[in-house]
């Protein structure tokens, strides 16, 4: 009952005129930026950081999230019309979509794919829900050694698990932790990686390091991979389902609801491997194989399903334990943080109305998608036209913009610069930003945690592992570490075997 009671209270607050305003806001905009190729959510998150500092902080995380699910189903028309992820979680989608609109059935993939996001949307919303404040009783409990370690377990799997290699997630990692480092000790007061410069004894302020690394260098990527001709895109009719589809696309999204929920929660979740989970799924269970590969609507339904109930299940960690798992989770925890409120298991008590509001936002933006989003496909294919200079152009001015507006420091502009060419050069030599980001946020809250128990025992590194959750938690962070080293040395043991047989 207090579930829904606190449901309740927040689809009051979520219902003002201008809270329904931010979330239409939101919806609009997040589309906009999912069909553009190469601009996701993230990074239209990253480049309204600045602009939305003087909000009321619940509207602009309501505007935020339907930002977030807008992308989401923005990312599946750009794959389906142009056979262009715009995002690493529609690939799947691409695969079957597109073959279905150079079939002349473009309406009914992209009606698929956009009714299986308000499904999926909406049942991993509910979840959300009823899972969060049970992840937030238990995150109370903890002490900081056990809050210490999931952090550090969230930190080794998000790193490990993205990127071409896990050296290369790893230096992102570190990167992201010596920015977070820059400024003054918060206990003893002294300098640190400050280099003589008096302007960076307050640190990097987050939203500039964000502006940077994601819009600057992921405009500066894609500049430098510009096509001179302009895209061709397939004509698009008023997106419709018949009798037939309905009856194969219903079954697909419950399945992709339920792979991609639980992926999104965990640590080391994401899109990517639930909506290949979902697609390998339907094709094995589809009375129609024979069209996978050849534009299965199956194959459009399940992972767009999988692609949005993950994107739900993402914030269940973000909002309960302060733990973001993907790029647009930790730039809505540093709008948090921009906010001066502290993400973690306290906020569901400190700011009731802000984060059910939130949620219930998210049944709001979903209704949102598909009422507004079904009729303006037609004109989300144009946006598609518009040319790639003007875009990126536009992206690098509101971004230094965004940056100056923060402190009104010129130095600002070259943290932007400099930093902009570090995410070039990360997207050049295949280091994901997304560790780097992460650490950037969790590195301060993960040196605070290990001072607090360090303190209460005394200096005693036995604080470290003196509490049941946090022991197992530093065991799992082992077996990960020494996983792939058992995995290599069986290898080895199984392969003069297999050559004897030979």
């Amino acid at each position: 009952m207090d579930i829904l009671n606190n449901l309740m209270h927040g689809f009051a607050t979520a219902a003002t005129p201008t809270n329904l305003l931010f979330a239409c806001i939101g919806v609009l905009l997040g589309t906009a930026v999912g069909v553009l190729p190469g601009i996701g959510p993230a990074m239209a998150l990253a480049l309204l950081l600045p602009v939305t500092a003087n909000l009321e902080p619940t509207g602009a995380l309501i505007m935020f999230a339907g930002i977030y699910y807008g992308g989401m189903y923005g990312g599946s028309t750009t794959s389906i019309l142009l056979n262009t992820p715009g995002e690493s979680s529609t690939v799947i989608t691409a695969i079957e979509g597109h073959k279905m609109a150079k079939a002349g059935r473009a309406a009914q993939a992209l009606a698929t794919a956009a009714i299986g996001s308000f499904v999926a949307g909406t049942i991993g919303t509910a979840l959300l829900a009823a899972f969060a404040p049970a992840v937030v009783q238990f995150a109370v409990s903890l002490g900081p050694s056990s809050y210490l370690a999931i952090m550090i377990l969230g930190l080794l799997t998000v790193t490990a698990v993205l990127g071409s290699s896990k050296i290369r997630g790893f230096a992102s990692l570190g990167l992201g932790l010596a920015i977070g480092l820059i400024g003054l000790d918060p206990v003893s007061g002294q300098q640190r990686l400050v280099f003589g410069i008096p302007l960076l004894t307050d640190g990097l302020d987050i939203v500039v390091v964000a502006v940077a690394i994601f819009a600057v260098g992921e405009a500066l990527w894609i500049a430098a991979h510009l096509r001179r001709k302009r895209m061709d895109t397939i004509p698009v009719g008023q997106p419709w389902m018949g009798k037939e589809d309905w009856k194969r696309s219903w079954k697909p999204w419950l399945r992709g609801t339920a792979l991609g929920f639980p992926f999104g929660a965990m640590p080391a979740g994401g899109a990517e491997i639930p909506t290949f989970l979902s697609y390998v799924t339907e094709k094995k269970l589809s009375k129609h194989p024979e069209e996978f590969g050849h534009g299965a609507i199956e194959g459009v339904a399940g992972p767009e399903a999988a692609n949005n109930a993950s994107a739900a299940g993402t914030l269940t960690p973000a909002l309960a334990l302060g733990l973001p798992t993907n790029a647009t989770a930790a730039i809505m925890l540093a709008a948090l943080t921009q906010f001066n409120i502290q993400p973690g298991p306290l906020l569901f008590q400190k700011e009731p109305d802000l984060v059910w509001g939130l949620i219930a936002s998210l049944f709001i933006g979903n209704t949102l998608l598909l009422v507004i989003n079904l009729p303006m496909a037609p004109l989300w294919a144009k946006l598609l036209q518009i040319p790639r200079p003007y875009l990126y152009a536009g992206i690098l001015f509101f971004a230094s913009l965004g940056a100056y507006a923060v402190n009104l420091q010129a130095f600002d502009l070259l943290i932007l610069l400099v930093l902009g060419a570090l995410g070039f050069a990360m997207r050049r030599f295949g280091f994901p930003v997304l560790p780097l980001v992460i650490g950037l946020i969790l590195g301060p809250r993960i040196e605070g945690q290990l001072r607090k128990a360090l303190q209460l025992s005394g200096g005693d590194l036995s604080g470290l592992f003196n509490e049941p959750v946090g022991v197992t938690v530093y065991v799992i962070v082992a077996l990960i570490a020494v996983s792939p080293l058992l995995i290599a040395a069986w290898k080895r043991t199984r392969t003069p075997k297999a050559d004897a047989l030979v």
